[in-house]
This record gives C-alpha cells, structure tokens and sequence, in this order.
C-alpha cells in the first residue's frame, strides 16, 4: 500500500485461526459501556498484547475470557469449546494477577504446587513437575523460600510457575510488570517471551505500556472506547497506525492538520500551516486531513519530497539518539529524531526538516482538530 493509512487488519497465522475465539463481546456498568462487541481471534502459541488507556475495556475484557465476569452479549470458544458460561476452574486458562496473588503463608514450592494438588495429582507427579517450572522461570534454588522475603521480580516469577505449572490451554496476564522498576521490567520481558515460547503457551497480556506490547507480542490488539481500535503486528502497528488513536497511542509523530488541494494519480496535495505537502493516499479536494511522520523517519537539511522550516523548541537526550521538539501552531505537533544535534542548532534556531513521500501517513482529521486548520486556499 502506499503512505496513507489502512484500517486493514493482521490475521493470525494461516492454518492456525481459531484457537480463541472472542465473538461480539459486550459489557456495560451503568450507562458506561466498556465493551462494545469485541471480536478477536488468537492462534494457537500466539501472544497477544490488549494495549490501551485505563477505561479502554482491555481488562474487562481479560476477565470475561477468565470467567471472573460475565459478558452482557457475546461468546468466549476455546480450542472448539464453548466456556462463555463455565465458571472459571472449569476453562484451563492460567491467570497472572498484576498484584501477584501469592499465598503469604506458603513457601516458593508451595505456592508453585498448590494448583496441582488442587487437582488431585500425586506427589510423585507434583514434585517433579513443580522443579521443572521453577528452573523455568529460573527460582529453583529459592524453592523453599518463603515468598514474602522474595523481591518483586522473584514473586512474579513464582506467580508465572504457579500459573504455567497446571500447563493451561491459555494464559492471561493482567499488567504483571506494572510494579517492577524499569531495568527489572525490561529482564522480565525478555524471560517472560523466552518462556512462553519454550513450553508453547497461548497468551493474552493487557498492558497500557507501548513499549513493552511492542516489544513482547506476535499481535497487537490497540482499544479504545471498547473497542479494537487497530489489530496487527508490532511493524504494522508502528509504521501503518489505522488511526489517528493508533497513531497517537503507540509511539511520537509529527501530526500537522490540513486540508486537500488537489488529488492526482494516487497522490494528494495538502495545505498545513507549515506549507504543502504531498503523500499517497486518496481524499477529495477540500477535506480536512491529519498528515504524519514518524520522528525517526525525518531528517535535517537532507533528501525528502516533503519539506518544512521550522524554529526548534528543545532538545531531550535520549542515549544513543536525540529527540528535538518544534514549535508548531495550537493542534501541531512536530518531532525528529536523529543520532546527534545539529552542529549550532539552539533553541529558536530554525532547522530545514524532510522526510519522504512513502513514509508520509494521513487520515481524515480528528474532529477535535478543526479548529487547527490552516485558512483554505484555493485548489492548486
């Protein structure tokens, strides 16, 4: 497809569709609606990150593939069964709770083994496989610690076993890293995807860090107002956002209001506050449009057949990269990213910005941003 946005969805991977089935799912608390019918298709040994804002439905959402609530319309099928109505020992889905939800009373071993003898194992079934998964998520020598003198990564280790250990159908995990610091976050990523993909686990992850969807899952599903806004891979997640929410959710753009010109052969003419630019993509001429770049996709003084000057407002170090804000007009917002700041670049000094017709994205204008539009001209 060319630069403009599609709202064309990502599958999940041919001949292995349907291991959940999530059908016009619907729920609503008082007038609020948090799911408004929610389909959602998940392959067998997929992850899948539920990403949104808090109120965005994605935990609702969870919980009713749990069974820990019940859906208002709609239907959960696993692996060709039907537990919408199942309560939630019944439906072979593991949990892991964002509070960790550990016995406080029980050793390491314990906790890991409690769902087994739940289930009327014997204990020469438990031990071994309770070993098994503690060198999985690597707490084997900590098997007969007690759990409230873990540090928070090791609890959540311990909660990945206990859960893991009953080797469920599905697994589901409610913001589990949510209070870990960056740096522990970032290790438990990292051993989280290496274990799932090494005993061959489905999973479901609600999170509403951008980062950590991205860099975990084989899918995305994007929410908004209950809904999926956006479903697909991290790339087309990140470089084909289907809207301007997707757009603006997951990562930084330039975002320039505007409105059409004039359309030619599959490419258009739009009139910003920073001057026309062009992208592929099809509108009438006097629509009013949203044009966007991702930061890393402009550069300074170099090749693009879009290009604007504008006056820099700050630069943020960033490590092996340099973000640079810029001023804009109420409704703009323009960004870059480059591996060094530009020799004598300050703030006020104004930059020559380009970027590409392929990497330049455009939607049809947010509502909210109309009062943004530049002045109209005629058509060109």
């Amino acid at each position: 497809m060319g630069a403009a946005a599609s709202g064309a969805q990502s599958g999940p991977p041919a001949g292995a569709a349907g291991f959940l089935e999530i059908s016009g799912a619907e729920k609503t608390f008082g007038p609020a609606r948090v799911l408004d019918g929610v389909d959602l298709s998940v392959a067998r040994g997929e992850f899948i990150s539920l990403l949104g804002p808090s109120g965005c439905g994605k935990t609702t959402l969870l919980r009713i593939v749990a069974g820990l609530m019940k859906p208002d319309r709609g239907g959960v099928v696993l692996d060709g069964e039907d537990i919408t109505r199942r309560p939630p020992h019944k439906r072979d889905v593991g949990v892991v709770f964002q509070n960790y939800a550990l016995f406080p009373h029980l050793d390491v071993r314990a906790n890991v083994a409690f769902g087994l003898k739940a289930r009327g194992l014997p204990a020469s079934a438990i031990g071994p496989a309770v070993s098994r998964h503690l060198d999985l998520v690597r707490m084997g020598a900590l098997a007969d610690r007690s759990v409230k003198a873990l540090s928070g990564g090791q609890q959540q280790r311990v909660a990945v076993a206990r859960a893991l250990v009953v080797e469920p159908k599905l697994m589901l995990l409610d913001e589990p890293f949510s209070a870990l610091d960056r740096k522990l976050r970032e290790a438990m990523q990292i051993d989280l995807k290496r274990i799932l993909r090494e005993v061959g686990t489905t999973a479901i992850f609600v999170t509403h860090d951008q980062d950590e969807a991205l860099a975990m899952s084989d899918r995305i599903a994007v929410m908004s107002g209950g809904r999926i806004e956006q479903l697909g891979t991290p790339a087309e997640i990140y470089n084909r956002p289907a809207t301007p929410f997707a757009l603006g959710f997951v990562g930084l753009s330039t975002r320039l209001p505007g409105r059409v010109l004039a359309c030619e052969d599959g490419e258009i003419l739009v009139e910003t506050a920073f001057g026309p630019l062009r992208a592929r993509a099809s509108f009438l001429p006097g629509s009013p449009v949203l044009v966007a770049v991702r930061p890393e996709r402009v550069s300074i003084g170099g090749a693009g057949e879009n290009r604007i000057a504008a006056p820099l407002a700050d630069a943020v170090f960033k490590g092996a990269r340099v973000q640079l804000h810029f001023a804009a007009p109420e409704g703009a917002e323009v960004q870059a990213e480059v591996a060094d700041l530009p020799a004598g670049a300050a703030p006020g000094s104004v930059l020559d910005l380009a970027f590409g017709l392929d990497d330049t994205l455009v939607y049809p204008l947010p509502q909210e941003l109309e009062a943004a539009l530049p002045d109209r001209k005629d058509a060109a």
